[in-house]
């Protein structure tokens, strides 16, 4: 009986550690764009441009947030087996999905414009 509970004790345990340690937030890096299609194909040349700099300034700062939600995930994981970016509201990875995606569907429109001049 002995074994049984203590086999028990570790099967939780482990259960507990991979739902914590899957809790995480992953890093900038690891977040897969969320697909936008051909979302700009009617914008402008130039408006996409712009939007895809502003988009990558988005990006940039977001990245920047979850690399630091991730490091805090995990310090609080290892000292209170809590991932505390995350259960702060650190985790961006949604946003990132995102900016990735809309920066991937400007870079789509970007490359059916004609080279500019100089």
């Amino acid at each position: 009986r002995h074994r049984g509970e203590r086999h028990m004790k570790h099967t939780i345990t482990a259960l507990i550690t991979a739902a914590t340690l899957s809790a995480c937030a992953q890093s900038p890096s690891a977040i897969t764009p969320t697909s936008m299609g051909s979302a700009y194909s009617g914008v402008s040349c130039q408006k996409a441009a712009t939007m895809r700099a502003e988009q990558s300034q988005r990006l940039a700062a977001l990245s920047q947030a979850q690399s630091q939600a991730a490091a805090a995930d995990a310090i609080g994981v290892f000292l209170f087996l809590v991932p505390m970016g995350s259960v702060t509201g650190g985790d961006k990875s949604g946003e990132i999905a995102d900016a990735k995606g809309r920066i991937a569907s400007l870079d789509a429109r970007l490359a059916t414009c004609a080279p500019q001049s100089n």
